[in-house]
């Protein structure tokens, strides 16, 4: 083992204080020095280096205390820039935010079925979108993080599981993805980057093994182990639409559709059609929870069958995976709120071997768009607060154009 250089040491220390100032915001020399542990001198010394580096600057003075106000320090936000980009078959979501955190741009473009669509194309007019209403150009991004249906398979780079999103299984995808970004591409499944987003400002922070439960148009899973996703040999760890569960008919070839299995049992078009056994009308499985929820009777049913249907699907996870935390996520486990996570909970008590904590996600505005913004500024922060290599080659912080499947 080599011992710790002064230089190395300064940059842990570098990052911890950074970390810091993202975590509380504007924090003065003295109370940066009590959350570091730091000397008076040594934190003043660590944000005049940072000031000097760009990634720190003076934002103001405390107040409401006895004695002279203290100046304030905190990340400097325009240290850098990530995008990121939800991608559904019917439009791609895109923002661009700043080093902190806070977005500041953002942009929807609508993608309508049509012959030969070119998911590059779209890409790249939605990031430009996106930085235009940034103040800043698409060359500015650090990082860009993509949030799409189904998975690519890190062996062949192909996207699998995903046959209704048209235009995304050309074999180069990633590669030209890669050339028309002028930043490293991370691209992930979508209820992956819902967990991730639960990780970072959800229930999952702090949890180590949890899976969050994705009932929307399909049904998926993601699966953390050991504060970690887990993506399995091909990306296809969580496509439990395709699940067996008894009484659903068996997929016979996941290739040509997903008709059957757990989807068959519990997905959009099966809530639909409980809803109309029922006598409940709706043109959607969403809005036919939340119409059941406001119907006594044939609503009460609805809530509890679906309960069932979910909880034995949950309850083949927990059997392998025995998580700590379920957390139920997509339009339609939403829609049911309290009501169907209760109905959930009652039907999983005497189904699962497990007792894992069975919550509703809290984030649930743009949870795909959130994780992907999460996975970006994680990676931007690695390059951009290694003050290390950052102080010792001004201008190292733009990473290689690398991009990960």
């Amino acid at each position: 083992m080599r011992p710790g250089t002064p230089r190395m040491l300064r940059g842990i220390n570098d990052r911890a204080a950074l970390d810091l100032l993202l975590e509380h915001g504007p924090l003065s020399r003295t109370r940066l020095g009590e959350l570091t542990g730091l000397s008076k001198p040594t934190a003043s010394q660590l944000l005049a280096r940072l000031e000097a580096a760009g990634l720190v600057v003076a934002s103001g003075s405390s107040s409401g205390g006895p004695g002279p106000r203290a100046q304030l320090y905190a990340v400097n936000p325009r240290a850098g820039h990530v995008g990121a980009l939800d991608v559904t078959p019917t439009r791609i979501v895109a923002a661009v935010a700043d080093i902190t955190g806070r977005i500041v741009g953002e942009h929807e473009l609508r993608t309508p079925r049509r012959p030969g669509p070119d998911a590059v194309e779209n890409v790249r007019t939605a990031l430009e979108g996106a930085s235009t209403a940034a103040g800043i150009g698409t060359s500015d991004l650090l990082h860009v993080a993509i949030g799409t249906p189904g998975a690519f398979d890190p062996r062949t780079r192909r996207l699998r599981y995903a046959r209704h999103l048209p235009g995304w299984h050309d074999p180069d995808l990633l590669d030209r993805l890669a050339e028309a970004v002028a930043a490293p591409v991370h691209v992930e499944n979508d209820v992956n980057l819902a967990a991730v987003a639960e990780l970072g400002s959800g229930h999952g922070r702090g949890v180590d093994d949890f899976v969050l439960l994705w009932v929307d148009e399909g049904l998926g899973a993601a699966v953390v182990i050991g504060g970690r996703l887990y993506g399995g040999a091909t990306g296809g760890a969580g496509e439990i639409g395709f699940l067996p569960l008894p009484g659903t008919p068996l997929v016979r070839d996941v290739r040509r559709g997903n008709a059957g299995a757990f989807q068959e049992l519990a997905g959009a078009p099966a809530v639909l059609a409980l809803a109309r056994s029922l006598g409940i009308r709706a043109t959607s499985a969403p809005a036919a929870v939340r119409r059941a929820i406001a119907t006594p009777g044939a609503g009460d049913q609805l809530i509890a069958t679906l309960g069932h249907r979910l909880a034995v699907g949950i309850a083949a996870l927990v059997a392998v995976l025995d998580p700590a935390l379920v957390v139920l996520s997509g339009s339609v486990a939403l829609a049911g709120d309290q009501r169907l996570r209760a109905a959930v909970a009652d039907e999983l008590g005497s189904l699962a071997a497990g007792r894992p904590r069975l919550e509703l996600a809290e984030v649930r505005e743009g949870p795909v768009l959130t994780g992907a913004l999460h996975t970006a500024l994680a990676a931007a922060r690695d390059d951009v607060f290694d003050t290390v290599r950052h102080l010792a080659h001004p201008g190292s912080a733009r990473p290689d154009n690398r991009r990960s499947p």
